[in-house]
């Protein structure tokens, strides 16, 4: 799988999407929003858009497709004012056409608002249900558009922390927001810190984003992650902002996924650079399931840093365990696969063949490094094994005599619930198979995944604050049909929050 990149392979997961705002001091939001949408194309290429805010008006301009294509410079030109917000979309609930492409926007008696969201909510239908029949009219099947109007409503009757503290003890699942209240842009994340959201510095006024990878390039510096429950809420002029935490939890949910997969390496997420954490993990992976053979060599892009740490660790100790000393010779970490960066989600494949052996298009092997040696891929995880398959017979057909898979994760039992379009338990190889069985499926010589445990250690966090439940089938939220891993309080709709 690749991380940072497009996310084409039908052997993957999807994540729905990133999220941004800024306020800025005597400067148009839209381009640095603009540029901060590239640094978080990787999150999502369905839909682009941005919503700035002048001090009189709210603008909007909202594309299927990729940022560079869903931006004109007369679009940028024309959305004016010093704060705004931006989204960048991969469907995982709601329609696939524009309806449910964001930022969503709505104008009411209070004012205007955009609404940016990543993540998914496990209630809905159930909040739709009550705002269509107080007269809430939808435009889109998406759970965004429950947030904004359910918000809208609030802001009737409330001020702004107070509105947005009651809609969330009324929503409920992950979510991460980027909200334009008229001019002034808030950052909101949900209480269990399921999807992640960060604060940035710049020189002239204040960001908020999905990664810290956006706060770079806009040439910030990361302030914090926000926290789990906490509302953020930027200054008009970009001079400052304030945060209030509106709920605690006694544990969080981040989610796995995002250090493995989805986030770009060069992202610190909830305080752990991503690269690092993958290097640790594949470390461990070594440390676990290590074998000998001549080469190591990742899938690329996303098995990079983890066969990086693999190969390290497997020139500092045996797989049996004991430590390597000058002239035992050192395990060999080479690019065995080269990538073409021009087959992209749109290739049309009309065959169920032509689809299959898809993977030759996007890697070639380089026979050099693998002809006549036993070789070691190294990927970030398998999901339904089409992919895993088709890569152990283009490396055994370039010559090797051995081929082994390791994977940087645990095996993917289960869907996802929260903002991943993983795939349903029937397309997941390792829901109904053990690891022995996969290994026979894909051909490998030998298959071994990553523990729970040692992705908890990599991260540096117990396995109670993860959200492990797409390798664990137990869950941090209340999933109608699955089981919970911890217990979950659910205000009931229309309970207004306590005061502070």
């Amino acid at each position: 799988m690749e991380s940072g990149g497009d996310h084409a392979r039908s052997d993957e997961p999807r994540e729905k999407c990133g999220v941004v705002g800024v306020s800025l001091a005597d400067r148009a939001a839209a381009r640095p929003l603009y540029y901060a949408l590239y640094a978080l194309q990787h999150r999502g290429q369905e839909s682009a858009g941005i919503v700035t805010h002048d001090g009189f008006q709210q603008h909007s301009h909202v594309e299927r497709g990729l940022v560079g294509d869903a931006f004109d410079p007369g679009d940028l030109e024309a959305l004016s004012g010093n704060t705004g917000i931006g989204h960048v979309r991969y469907p995982t609930a709601g329609s696939l056409d524009k309806s449910c492409a964001q930022p969503f926007s709505v104008s009411f008696k209070s004012g205007s608002l955009g609404l940016s969201h990543n993540g998914n909510l496990v209630n809905a239908d159930e909040v739709r249900s009550e705002l269509a029949a107080s007269g809430h009219a939808f435009t889109s099947d998406g759970d965004t558009e429950v947030i904004a109007h359910d918000l809208a409503r609030n802001l009737l009757k409330e001020d702004l922390v107070r509105a947005v503290k009651h809609t969330m003890s009324r929503i409920h699942g992950s979510y991460s927001l980027t909200i334009a209240h008229d001019d002034t842009v808030l950052g909101v994340r949900d209480p269990l810190g399921n999807r992640p959201l960060c604060l940035g510095k710049l020189e002239d006024g204040y960001v908020l984003a999905s990664e810290s990878a956006a706060i770079d390039t806009l040439d910030g510096e990361l302030v914090r992650d926000v926290r789990p429950g906490e509302l953020v809420v930027l200054e008009p002029d970009g001079s400052g902002y304030d945060t209030y935490q509106l709920v605690e939890s006694e544990s969080t949910a981040h989610c796995f996924f995002e250090h493995v997969y989805f986030a770009r390496p060069d992202s610190v997420i909830d305080d752990s650079l991503v690269y690092e954490v993958r290097r640790k993990l594949g470390r461990k992976l070594w440390e676990e399931s290590g074998v000998e053979t001549d080469v190591v060599m990742p899938v690329p892009d996303s098995g990079r840093a983890f066969a990086s740490g693999y190969a390290d660790a497997a020139n500092e100790t045996a797989a049996d365990g004991t430590p390597r000393s000058e002239g035992d010779g050192s395990v060999e970490f080479a690019e065995g696969l080269m990538k073409n960066r021009y087959v992209g989600r749109t290739f049309i494949m009309p065959t169920q063949d032509e689809r299959e052996r898809a993977v030759r298009l996007k890697l070639n092997p380089i026979r050099s490094t693998v002809e006549g040696k036993t070789v070691t891929i190294i990927d970030d995880s398998i999901v339904r094994g089409t992919t895993s398959t088709q890569l152990v017979d283009l490396v055994r057909e370039a010559g090797a005599a051995e081929v082994h898979l390791r994977i940087g994760a645990p095996p993917i039992i289960a869907p996802c619930y929260f903002g991943i379009d993983m795939a349903t338990r029937e397309e997941l190889i390792a829901s109904d198979m053990s690891t022995e069985e996969i290994r026979e499926t894909i051909a490998a010589d030998s298959l071994a995944y990553l523990s729970i445990d040692a992705v908890a250690e990599a991260l540096d966090a117990s396995r109670a604050d993860l959200c492990l439940g797409c390798v664990t089938g137990e869950y941090p939220f209340d999933v109608e049909g699955e089981t919970t891993d911890r217990e979950v309080t659910r205000p009931q709709v229309g309970q207004p929050p306590a005061d502070d």
